[in-house]
């Protein structure tokens, strides 16, 4: 005897199958981008740790070692009024 499978069996089928192939890309593709967001936060933190270290390693060598303040050069005036507007 032969099992006879109607069209719109066949294409139910077709169906399930094109939604099922469509279903797994889109998961794969969207563990791709979760990954990818995952990594991007993973470094932009530790970039942000690594800037608060250097940030305290500073302060604390400023602390040990205090520097006398710089004090900027006295501007020099013109010395014959050429640069005075007219």
């Amino acid at each position: 005897m032969k099992d006879h499978i109607s069209k719109a069996e066949i294409r139910k089928d077709a169906l399930q199958d094109g939604v099922e192939a469509v279903t797994h890309a889109v998961g794969q593709g969207t563990q791709i981008v979760v990954g990818a967001v995952a990594d991007i936060a993973k470094t932009v933190g530790g970039l942000a740790t690594d800037l608060f270290e250097i940030r305290d390693a500073a302060r604390r060598a400023g602390q040990d070692s205090p520097v006398p303040p710089v004090t900027p050069p006295a501007a020099a005036a013109p010395a014959d009024g050429d640069d005075l507007p007219a």
